[in-house]
């Protein structure tokens, strides 16, 4: 099983770079006082997540509600992961900054969006096994030349001083974008899309999936299911943003 491990000459030419340019907000550019973060205006318009959310998809709750409750979705559809929980929300405050990680090549953040996803997911880390991101295609991830999720799940595995397995969990299915699909067509789009690779056991093992939104919850549900049918005993779903509700 292979682990992602930080390049030290690469962190040692990012802090050269922040040494010759100013670092700038990861969401407006304007410039900031320390490394790859945001300015106080763009800090205060994101909606990081705090209790009272559901205790099993993390789901948000309007109101306050005691320790342990469950939103309606996981009450009617108890999903096949154990829990999920995410850094913020997915509004138009953070989409930005979220899609431009994602599509636009602003990889320099990925540290300290990783830091904020270590923080909302502490106790699943500390239980975990391994990390495993959730896999592209192999032409989508040719397309867009790094997979935005291994990145996460790369800082993420250093800080919580876990193992990251990446050719653990493969993407054997091309899928269409799942943006503007409704739950069960998102949930036919990814349905056999992922596999265990050849080789490898996860017999038992505590696993975390890394990705960036929670929609829906169907691809990591997918992932899930497959983990989970090897042997795993139990998978979370750790990723920077979700939807207020599942959709």
């Amino acid at each position: 099983m292979m682990r992602l491990m930080v390049n030290p000459a690469i962190s040692l030419a990012a802090r050269a770079l922040d040494i010759l340019l100013p670092p700038l907000c990861l969401r407006c550019d304007d410039p900031v006082g320390g490394t790859a973060s945001l300015c106080p205006a763009c800090w205060g318009q994101i909606h990081f997540i705090a209790t009272p959310f559901c205790a099993c998809c993390g789901a948000v709750f309007d109101i306050p509600v005691g320790d342990g409750m469950l939103c309606g979705h996981c009450l009617a559809t108890p999903p096949r992961f154990t829990s999920a929980r995410a850094a913020m929300l997915y509004d138009d405050a953070s989409r930005a900054l979220v899609l431009g990680f994602k599509h636009g090549d602003r990889t320099h953040g990925a540290r300290a969006l990783a830091v904020w996803m270590h923080r909302a997911g502490g106790d699943m880390l500390a239980r975990a096994d391994a990390l495993l991101p959730v896999p592209l295609h192999r032409w989508r991830l040719w397309g867009r030349r790094y997979n935005q999720s291994a990145l996460l799940a790369q800082h993420i595995g250093d800080l919580a001083q876990k193992p990251v397995w990446v050719d653990v969990l493969r993407r054997i299915r091309a899928t269409p974008s799942q943006g503007h699909r409704k739950r069960k067509e998102r949930q036919d789009n990814v349905h056999n899309a992922f596999a265990l690779a050849a080789g490898h056991d996860v017999t038992g093992k505590i696993l975390v999936l890394i990705d960036d939104v929670l929609t829906t919850g169907a691809t990591v549900e997918e992932c899930s299911r497959v983990l989970l049918k090897a042997g795993a005993r139990e998978v979370h779903v750790l990723t920077l943003s979700r939807v207020r509700s599942v959709v």
